[in-house]
């Protein structure tokens, strides 16, 4: 029997079908992401060219991916990229794939700058405490020509791949890497930074049963895992950051909802900030605290 021949058109409609039935999110987006990935081609050019024919080896490159989705990876892992800051960056298992909230750091970050209100505003020294993919270091390198960024990680092999988004967006001089748990790689000698800013571990441990299987199967738990309450990693770096900022200097962390009130209390029983906030992402719910430390 003669192979079936498929167009571009009609693999696109069958595969969202069945993405569907099968209860995968987004499955018209799946199917063209996955055929894009497969074909080398944009999304735009696949519509550009809908009846054109697929080669055997295409349509069987197509169906592992698919294949895969089904069994929840994520679709950043399998084409290895994600958008952030409307910057391209690669990922892998190794790190958390950057989601759109954690913009509302560099958003912030960036406002806090040009609002003049650093103590070294036209070169900050900031540093992105748990890099991961150095989604964050890296958007506010682009963003802060003056900046000198610190990014940093337990994770030798997240490390690794923060230094290719380095190197990809021409950043790697400006961008100075160093592994270590959260504080650990910074001497008491080191210059006090102007800002600090993480998105730390913050999943409570006990709420991992009711991840989706993309988080809870694929995400590297050690990015993800902020132990009992998810307080963990929130407590040790609002108690200790103090010892790493400059006087006026600011901390921003992100968070789940639920723990901003008791980051707040975090920060005013440290006595060493003058100045604290929770802050909105883009779905209304409280996703950012900010905190300034006191002048002298």
């Amino acid at each position: 029997m003669t192979p079936k021949k498929w167009a571009i058109r009609e693999i696109l409609n069958v595969t969202t079908v069945f993405l569907r039935d099968k209860g995968i999110e987004g499955p018209r987006l799946c199917a063209e992401v996955l055929l894009s990935h497969q074909l080398k081609k944009s999304r735009v050019e696949l519509y550009l060219a809908l009846d054109r024919p697929l080669s055997s080896c295409e349509v069987a490159g197509y169906r592992s991916l698919v294949r895969r989705r089904l069994k929840r990876e994520p679709l950043q892992y399998i084409t290895g990229h994600q958008e952030f800051w409307s910057l391209e960056f690669l990922v892998s298992p190794a790190v958390l794939i950057p989601r759109a909230e954690t913009e509302l750091l560099v958003e912030e970050a960036n406002r806090l700058r040009k609002g003049n209100l650093l103590s070294s505003n036209s070169e900050p020294v900031i540093l992105d405490l748990g890099t991961g993919s150095g989604a964050i270091a890296i958007s506010l390198a682009k963003e802060i020509e003056g900046a000198a960024v610190w990014a940093s990680d337990i994770s030798f092999e997240a490390l690794a791949v923060a230094r290719k988004n380095a190197k990809h967006h021409n950043l790697a001089r400006r961008i100075r890497f160093c592994q270590g748990d959260l504080w650990q790689p910074f001497s008491s000698s080191t210059s006090p930074f102007d800002m600090i800013i993480s998105n730390p571990p913050y999943v409570p441990a006990e709420a991992f049963k009711t991840l989706p299987p993309e988080v809870s199967y694929y995400e590297p738990r050690i990015a993800l895992d902020g132990h009992e309450n998810g307080m963990h990693f929130i407590k040790r770096i609002i108690e200790e950051s103090g010892a790493y900022l400059k006087p006026g200097g600011w901390l921003l962390i992100e968070m789940d909802p639920d723990q901003t009130e008791r980051a707040l209390r975090l920060i005013d029983s440290t006595q060493s900030f003058s100045y604290k906030e929770r802050l909105m992402d883009y779905r209304k719910k409280y996703r950012l605290v900010k905190a300034q430390k006191k002048n002298g």
